[in-house]
């Protein structure tokens, strides 16, 4: 037979996650309490139960983010979208021989613009042109920009055009996504690049992709300077409630 407190549903659990990540640093604990000290979640789970059922309904706020996203891209008129990634550190360089969360080369990557090395995830996020995440996808941090063509869904409307850097290249992908979907990629080409773009072309492309820099800012400003988490998986639905968080906030707050 269940109890009262086994009946609290997902859409408590959810509502929770997303309030610690947006007020409270993602310290679930803190938002736990807050919720029941309010009366919002009068019969709020203990902690160990909270987790549970937050790692049973971990696919759920998955499907729910990209459920919004696809909301968004269906009623803007905008069809011009940005794409790029940025790293997420599990511990600092020095401590990578003692991180417990897991243990694989694959996730040791490289941060070109800070020429320096992490250990943790990439994540490729996907955004329309005023800066709201609408896809994404966890990859390890050595994993190369141009897996993120296959691994994100790019469930984008017929025409659409998606602003990436030079790392995105990959020219049978570009024509292949062309020619099944009519999405066009606009990569900022390389000098040596064998489809080079005119002069006009290539600013157009830097300044409409400059953006996404911004948004990269604006998302990670939501992160504690450490992100504490007991598993790999609670390691990642942290980072996702803080992106679904964000886009909340941008497009409905």
């Amino acid at each position: 037979m269940k109890t009262v407190a086994d009946c609290r549903s997902d859409a408590e659990i959810l509502t929770t996650v997303i309030t610690a990540a947006m007020f409270f640093d993602g310290n679930q604990n803190k938002a736990c309490n807050y919720m029941k000290d309010h009366d919002l979640v009068p019969k709020m789970l203990e902690k160990s139960h909270f987790n549970r059922r937050l790692h049973g309904i971990s696919m759920l706020m998955n499907d729910l983010f990209h459920q919004v996203g696809m909301i968004l891209k269906e009623s803007s008129d905008c069809t011009e979208y940005l794409l790029d990634s940025f790293a997420v550190s599990m511990c600092d360089n020095i401590r990578i021989f003692n991180v417990k969360l897991i243990k694989s080369e694959e996730y040791r990557g490289y941060i070109a613009s800070k020429k320096r090395y992490f250990y943790g995830v990439r994540v490729q996020l996907l955004t329309t042109k005023s800066g709201i995440p609408v896809e994404f996808v966890f990859m390890p941090g050595s994993a190369s920009d141009v897996r993120a063509l296959n691994a994100l869904p790019l469930n984008l409307p017929p025409g659409s055009e998606v602003y990436t850097d030079s790392a995105y290249t990959d020219y049978t992908a570009e024509d292949e996504l062309f020619e099944t979907s009519q999405i066009a990629f606009k990569v900022m080409r390389k000098k040596n690049s064998k489809r080079k773009d005119e002069p006009w072309n290539q600013y157009i492309k830097q300044c409409t992709r400059h953006y996404i820099e911004t948004v990269f800012s604006a998302v990670t400003s939501l992160f504690p300077k450490s992100i504490h988490a007991v598993t790999y998986n609670g390691f990642l639905l942290k980072i996702e409630a803080f992106i679904f968080a964000f886009t909340l906030r941008q497009a409905f707050l």
